[in-house]
């Protein structure tokens, strides 16, 4: 039943007439479905494979706004359906269905070109929006907890981050990028309401400028049940991941500050201010 409800449909949108075995799917189809005085065997599984399928893209297609942007519609669907033949869904939950998206960009990118670095970034951060929305989170590590450790002892003091919190290291500025795409949207639907044809029809032909290649370092979070994401300067990445990985603050100061013409103690104002900030968004949590 399984196998006959996700296996792909035509290109008309209907289910496939023929077997992988190349038998006629109707003799499968009744093997597993009764007629009724409506409907045959066939016509009755076919209900549930389009429904399937109409479900899944229709989830991916509203997780991933950026990668329909860089795309297009018709060529984000072959995408979709080609990642969705590799991966199907494997949960309980549609959460879960844009998991492995990046990671089949990555190594599947003849869907993406000539744009699969970009695509790859945008299904990184796109995916780690939906981690961050509903991962679980931990008590905070707050000025008391740090003063109750000796002054001499605070450098070997080992720091978590919050297990929502999404740092993430990209070859592409997705971050800017995913909220002009959010803000063309928008527009388009103020458009709708207000049934203005002419300016509809230009903002559906206005396309979003697809973003040029820079490294950025990007934290994705959340505060207050709403998603958020803030730019990291390198060295603040650095130290977070450091922390992350079980480092102490000491060592995580020593890999994040980089080995330049300024002294270490040109950076103090700078990285206080940044632990401050953390603490405020409650990014540290009491490690277990």
């Amino acid at each position: 039943m399984w196998r006959v409800i996700s296996r792909p449909l035509t290109a008309d949108s209907r289910m496939q007439s023929r077997w992988t075995d190349g038998r006629a799917t109707s003799t499968v189809a009744a093997q597993i479905a009764k007629p009724n005085d409506r409907l045959t065997s066939f016509e009755r599984l076919e209900i549930y494979n389009r429904m399937y399928w109409f479900r899944v893209l229709d989830s991916l297609y509203e997780d991933c706004p950026g990668l329909r942007a860089v795309l297009g519609d018709t060529k984000f669907i072959r995408l979709a359906e080609a990642y969705l033949v590799k991966y199907p869904s494997g949960s309980f939950t549609l959460r879960n269905l844009p998991g492995r998206l990046a990671h089949f960009i990555r190594t599947t990118p003849r869907h993406t070109r000539p744009h699969t670095a970009l695509c790859h970034d945008l299904a990184r951060f796109e995916w780690a929006r939906v981690e961050v929305f509903d991962t679980a989170s931990r008590p905070l590590f707050t000025i008391d907890d740090l003063l109750d450790v000796p002054p001499a002892r605070q450098g070997k003091l080992k720091l978590a981050l919050q297990p929502y919190l999404q740092l993430l290291r990209l070859d592409y500025p997705v971050d800017d990028f995913i909220l002009a795409v959010k803000q063309r949207e928008a527009q388009l639907l103020r458009g709708e309401a207000s049934n203005a044809p002419t300016e509809q029809r230009r903002l559906r032909e206005k396309k979003t400028k697809r973003p040029p290649r820079a490294r950025t370092h990007v934290a994705v979070h959340r505060l207050d049940s709403q998603i958020y994401f803030k730019r990291l300067e390198p060295a603040a990445y650095r130290i977070l991941t450091a922390l992350r990985a079980g480092a102490t603050l000491e060592q995580a100061l020593a890999t994040g500050i980089p080995r330049a013409k300024k002294s270490r103690s040109d950076w103090a104002a700078k990285v206080q201010g940044w632990f401050r900030n953390w603490m405020e968004l409650g990014w540290l949590c009491r490690r277990e």
